[in-house]
C-alpha cells in the first residue's frame, strides 16, 4: 500500500490526464508551462500543479476529476486552503 496516496498510481492517472489537456490556471486564466517536468517542475513557479477546486482540508476528494483543476504551482501556493485566490491591492488609489 502507498503510504502517500499523491504517490499512488490513480493519483498520478489523473495528473497526466489534466496535463494531456493543457488548459490554463483556472486561477489566474494564464498559460501553464507544461513543458517544465521533473525535479526542476517542483520548483518552478509557472509549472503545472493538479489543484482541488474544493481543498482536500475542507472535504474535496484528492481523486475526483471534477475537483481537479489546472493550475500554476505560484498561483496554487498563494491559494493555500482557501476556496479562492486573495484580492491583490491596487497599486495606487484612483
Amino acid at each position: 500500500m502507498v503510504s502517500n496516496p499523491r504517490n499512488g498510481r490513480r493519483y498520478r492517472a489523473l495528473c497526466d490526464w489534466l496535463r494531456a489537456q493543457r488548459l490554463p490556471c483556472w486561477l489566474c486564466g494564464h498559460n501553464i508551462a507544461y513543458e517544465i517536468r521533473g525535479p526542476e517542475a517542483g520548483k518552478h513557479p509557472m509549472a503545472f500543479t493538479l489543484d482541488h477546486e474544493t481543498p482536500l482540508s475542507r472535504g474535496g476528494d484528492l481523486l475526483d476529476p471534477g475537483n481537479a483543476r489546472a493550475a500554476h504551482r505560484r498561483c496554487n501556493s498563494a491559494r493555500g486552503n482557501r476556496t479562492s485566490l486573495p484580492q491583490s491591492r491596487a497599486s495606487r488609489r484612483w
